[in-house]
């Protein structure tokens, strides 16, 4: 088969599998690339040590995919929605419920789901080339920078929000990658169509965009609430509002989502309890109950305690007295950091109804 035709296959494959979107990008130094060693530099990546993994030449691999995998030739990249037709994080207005970022609420871990789909794929692209063909599958956890391999390889473009943008599915996409030892024909990249909209910067409740197309991880409520060990620092814990794991608000305001159509997938429908969980119940919930509610999901990457705190902030941001018993009980908690956060949120309540 002719280059050509093998990425008709590819595409073909992928779409059989259920990616909406597929492409192909070379391994080259794009410009975007050379921001990143900056971006580390300037502590952006917070605790995420794994950002900083050098390779044998003392390079940062996520920098470069051609010094960490000298053989690879191109980058397959392949993009699925995970929307669901359920209202968005700004539109929850009842006091006692929390947030948890709609790629999470699924029936199976995205990755585990996007993986199976891309083995198909992969499967597909080595029958062509059975015996010279190395290739490596990655779900959001390789040493590559799939943002922008998906830009060149003409599935969105990188917005002012740092998500991939694509003008008919919006946002809410999963990458997968397969690095391939094969030159393909590329496909073309896909221009910028922010704008001069500002809206995910403003939105942002942490301030975290601090400026367009740079997010520092310190500040951003998805890293504070599923990356961040021990306490929320207490000058961000108000802007977490109640977001309990993850936070879709820069996506929930972004204009390219207003559209977006829900997707097809059974596995991303989601779980019993998950859109605007009861905050009082993830504060509470046991050992058992969490390895049993989450068994098989993302969530579990934050860990009991984990959750259990970031709903105790989530309730001394939720202004509803009601909590205050709950919040009384867990000051006691065996858990130091569940414990802080319950006093700090009981102490918030209490300085509010007292206005």
């Amino acid at each position: 088969m002719n280059p050509s035709d093998i990425v008709n296959l590819i595409k073909d494959a992928a779409h059989e599998s259920g990616f909406e979107l597929a492409g192909v990008s070379p391994i080259r130094d794009f410009p975007e690339l050379e921001y990143f060693p900056q971006w580390v530099i300037d502590g952006y990546a917070g605790e995420m040590k794994y950002m900083e993994a050098t390779n044998d030449t003392g390079e940062l691999k996520r920098r470069s995919v051609k010094s960490t995998f000298p053989w690879a030739q191109s980058v397959v990249l392949c993009a699925i929605n995970y929307n669901t037709a359920y209202p968005y994080s700004i539109e929850n207005q009842d006091l006692k419920k929390g947030w948890i970022a709609r790629y999470s609420w699924g029936q199976q871990d995205y990755h585990d789901a996007v993986m199976r789909r891309l083995r198909v794929v992969e499967s597909r692209l080595r029958e062509c080339i059975p015996d010279e063909l190395t290739t490596r599958c990655y779900v959001d956890t390789g040493p590559i920078l799939e943002r922008v391999y998906a830009k060149y390889a003409g599935i969105g473009w990188v917005g002012k929000n740092t998500c991939i943008l694509n003008q008919e599915l919006g946002s809410w996409l999963f990458l997968g990658v397969i690095l391939a030892s094969l030159e393909l024909p590329p496909d073309d990249p896909v221009p910028d169509r922010c704008g001069s909209c500002t809206r995910c910067i403003e939105a942002c409740p942490t301030d975290a965009l601090v400026e367009p197309y740079k997010l520092d991880a310190n500040r951003c409520i998805s890293y504070l609430t599923i990356e961040k060990k021990g306490g929320i620092p207490a000058a961000l814990r108000e802007g977490v509002g109640r977001n309990v794991f993850g936070c879709d608000i820069c996506q929930d305001v972004c204009p390219w989502n207003r559209e977006a159509p829900a997707t097809r997938a059974a596995e991303f429908q989601p779980r019993e309890g998950l859109v605007n969980p009861d905050l009082e119940w993830l504060a509470e919930i046991t050992a058992q109950e969490f390895q049993e509610k989450f068994r098989g999901s993302a969530i579990k990457r934050a860990k009991r305690n984990g959750v259990r705190r970031n709903a105790i902030t989530a309730m001394g941001n939720s202004r509803n007295q009601s909590f205050v018993p709950a919040l009384e009980r867990l000051t006691n908690d065996e858990d130091p950091v569940v414990a802080e956060a319950a006093v700090w949120a009981a102490n918030k309540l209490t300085e509010i109804s007292d206005k």
